[in-house]
């Protein structure tokens, strides 16, 4: 049992409590503070992606209590992988922030760490129950974060995101209730074995539990008809709060991944692969209307939002084919989709603070400071987003496209998939050219123009660019790890081995 694997839940958990308490005056303090707390929370990242490349399964049981009983943490490819990416964008994002967005309200960094806190938790977590624990944590700080400065827009949007996430909790428990019902276990592992044990008569209870929690799930991931919160959410929210987002519908995302290929999977019974049918279509559909909304947005922070809801349509189109080669270009497209849109968020914020009065909406302005340099990340953002070449977008799609040749419905997922990339491409093309080409024609300037702007959110925002045309640069290396984590979730005797040990693996 190594007890690394602990350290990125308690690393946050200790950090928060002790800005809260010991920095709250200090603000050059409590960013020192937090910076070196998300560093260090990166270099666990890594360090724990090293243990899981070899392909064993890892188990921490808090108290040493065993599973099913105890409370477990569980690292694999996957789950590393996430723990990685959260704390390269957690600590990217903390960078642009620090710039002065923490200072225009209370407990910034405490939050901060909290969410990430959170967010780590239900990555690592190997039961039901603590993932709905986890989700709380996150969703807690996430909504002092969506007010963080307020504003009568910003304090709307934040209650109609605290209704939706307070409906989905209570779906939650009550989908999990019944799941527990008929199993008598929430752990994840004893679940892959009680699932198919499960009588006829309580399959019915099962699988409305199992729909529930799809459901849930759909809701963080902004799945149609589930996805209304997050246009409204995301563009009121502040910008390194928006960024910061990226990474929580990726937290639906996984649920669903290890929920359908642990418990639901193929060795499930009656309720083998019981999320596929409702998944793929609402896929479907989602990519549709997040592209369409791209292409109707008013406002960049709306277009950005709408992207989002497009690219969580691609990913989850991936996801719904449910074989290992569709689950890792799924992965594939998960890093990318989440290092674009943080980018591209924190780039709305550039754009709407050179632009007094007229904000990030899509009208045509004077010229702006730095507009060509803001333009050109803007463009990168825009071709990865699109999924154009040459950056990891492009990438991501086609090996899902390539993955889905055998289904059943190739045709209507290649050709969503390209026809959407075309609305999205129109509609980041009409977005760029009015607030950068356009505007550049313009007489005159904002009176901000002469204004010395700093560096370091450009230097943020550059780096999850370049974090893009990394994943592009290394595609084949990232794309063999991928293969490995997607081979460990269509192999759940593993991990149920590793959790329960090989006697309850044989049950």
């Amino acid at each position: 049992m190594s007890h690394w694997i602990i350290f990125p839940i308690v690393l946050p958990a200790i950090a928060a409590p002790l800005i809260a308490l010991a920095m709250r005056h200090d603000i050059v303090l409590a960013r020192v503070f937090s910076v070196a707390a998300t560093t260090l929370l990166l270099a666990l990242g890594i360090g724990l992606v090293s243990m899981a490349s070899g392909g064993e399964i890892h188990t921490y049981a808090l108290g040493d209590w065993p599973a099913p009983f105890g409370i477990v943490l569980v690292l694999d490819r996957l789950s590393a992988l996430m723990l990685v990416l959260t704390a390269a964008l957690g600590l990217v994002v903390l960078l642009y922030a620090i710039n002065g967005w923490d200072t225009r309200g209370r407990h910034f960094h405490s939050l901060y760490q909290f969410q990430l806190m959170g967010i780590n938790g239900a990555f690592l977590t190997g039961d039901f129950f603590n993932l709905f624990v986890f989700f709380e944590v996150l969703l807690i700080a996430s909504y002092g974060l969506m007010v963080h400065g307020g504003g009568a827009e910003r304090v709307k949007a934040g209650v109609q995101y605290v209704i939706v996430n307070l409906a989905g909790s209570t779906l939650f428990l009550i989908a999990v209730g019944m799941i527990y019902s008929v199993t008598g276990t929430l752990n994840m592992a004893d679940l892959a074995i009680k699932v198919p044990q499960v009588a006829p008569a309580d399959q019915a209870l099962l699988k409305t539990g199992a729909v529930l929690l799809l459901l849930v799930f759909s809701i963080k991931a902004a799945l149609v008809p589930l996805h209304f919160w997050l246009p409204g959410t995301y563009a009121n929210a502040p910008a390194p709060v928006a960024a910061l987002f990226a990474i929580m519908t990726k937290v639906g995302a996984y649920s669903i991944i290890r929920l359908y290929t642990l418990a639901f999977g193929e060795g499930a019974g009656e309720a083998a692969w019981l999320a596929a049918p409702w998944l793929m279509p609402a896929a479907l559909v989602t990519l549709v209307l997040g592209m369409a909304g791209v292409l109707a947005a008013r406002a960049l922070s709306q277009m950005v939002s709408f992207a989002v809801i497009g690219s969580m349509g691609t990913l989850l189109i991936a996801v719904a084919l449910f074989t290992p080669q569709a689950m890792s270009a799924a992965l594939y497209y998960l890093i990318h989709s989440t290092l674009a849109a943080g980018a591209l968020f924190l780039i709305v914020d550039l754009v709407a603070d050179r632009r007094p009065g007229a904000g990030d909406a899509l009208t045509v302005g004077p010229r702006f400071a730095q507009a060509s340099l803001v333009g050109g990340l803007f463009f990168l953002g825009a071709i990865a987003m699109a999924g154009m070449p040459p950056l990891s977008g492009f990438i991501g799609k086609l090996l899902i496209l390539d993955s889905a040749r055998g289904a059943v419905n190739a045709a209507w997922i290649w050709g969503l998939i390209l026809a959407t990339s075309l609305l999205a491409i129109v509609g980041f093309s009409r977005g760029g050219s009015t607030l950068f080409w356009k505007s550049s024609a313009q007489a005159g300037s904002f009176d901000s123009f002469q204004v010395t702007r700093p560096a370091l959110p450009i230097v943020a925002t550059g780096l999850l660019l370049a974090g893009s045309v990394l994943l592009t640069v290394f595609a084949g290396p990232v794309s063999g790890y991928l293969d490995g984590a997607a081979a460990q979730l269509f192999m759940p005797s593993n991990y149920v081995d590793a959790v329960l040990g090989a006697e309850g693996g044989n049950e």
